[in-house]
């Protein structure tokens, strides 16, 4: 498979494989997942997991190692061409939170 210069999130493909007027909460239980999992998979917010794409393999009769490898185009493009992809204020070190190490004590 050739690389794309900006391939779609697979959630935005996953859109067009589900039929129009079909809810979110009704696709999300066919699958067997919450309907928060399914719209943040739609929305762009998470990526595709093994699970999922087995999940869709078997519903939608498409093969799980294509949206694993969508999935993997995706990531491996730059970040800055990316379709859904939220910008984040980069930070310096010394305004990033402390780690929480301190307050762990080993269990006895």
């Amino acid at each position: 498979m050739s690389a794309m210069h900006n391939p779609a999130h697979p959630g935005e493909v996953l859109r067009e494989y589900l039929p129009a007027g079909l809810a979110v909460s009704d696709a999300a239980k066919h699958l067997g997942v919450t309907r928060q999992a399914l719209s943040a998979l739609l929305n762009g917010r998470a990526g595709m997991s093994a699970l999922m794409a087995l999940r869709l393999e078997a519903a939608l009769g498409t093969s799980a190692e294509m949206w694993l490898g969508m999935q993997t185009q995706w990531l491996t493009m730059p970040r800055a061409t990316r379709r859904n992809t939220k910008r984040f204020a980069w930070r310096p070190a010394c305004c990033l939170p402390k780690p929480m190490a301190s307050n762990l004590r080993p269990l006895t």
